[in-house]
């Protein structure tokens, strides 16, 4: 089978507003698309009959647009309602996306002053492959977990090389 790489990864949300705000506004990201689905091919493909969804697709500034136009779809099911429930990284089934940032530090601040609610500031990566970056976590709309990534200087000199020496991917 050939492959083309991630079409996008997707949260479901409570408030599609709200959460295009959060990701738009805070986050820096670009509405790329919106639509409501409320067909017999949705009710099949996510298993609900009679389900009415929403639809948002977000782009990531800098990201190397391959196939897809969009990196991050948020669904918000106005049938069948979903259930909101404390979300805990240490759980099974749950996940985060790293942001790969230039300066955490400054990132960090950027977000405290926003309101975001961080785990901890930025550490230092002291083990592993990414060691000399930096990393946190913080909480994303509806709990959901992000990081931010700092790479180690390697890393992001890999990438402003191949972006042709701008940072632009």
């Amino acid at each position: 089978m050939e492959r083309y790489g991630v079409w996008h990864f997707s949260f479901t949300v409570s408030d599609l507003d709200a959460a295009i705000a959060f990701y738009r506004d805070v986050l820096g990201w670009t509405l790329v698309h919106r639509q409501v689905q409320h067909n017999e091919y949705t009710a099949r493909l996510v298993g609900y009959p009679g389900a009415d969804i929403e639809v948002a697709q977000l782009a990531i500034p800098g990201q190397h647009r391959g196939i897809s136009t969009h990196d991050m779809e948020l669904v918000h099911y106005r049938y069948p309602e979903g259930v909101t429930r404390p979300i805990e990284i240490k759980d099974p089934g749950e996940g985060h996306i790293a942001i790969a940032v230039e300066d955490a530090d400054a990132e960090y601040a950027r977000l405290v002053a926003l309101g975001v609610e961080f785990f901890s500031p930025p550490n230092e990566i002291t083990a592993g492959v990414n060691i000399g970056g930096k990393c946190c976590y913080f909480k994303g709309f509806d709990g959901v977990h992000l990081e931010l990534l700092q790479p180690p200087p390697h890393r992001i000199a890999a990438w402003r090389a191949a972006a042709g020496g701008n940072g632009a991917g």
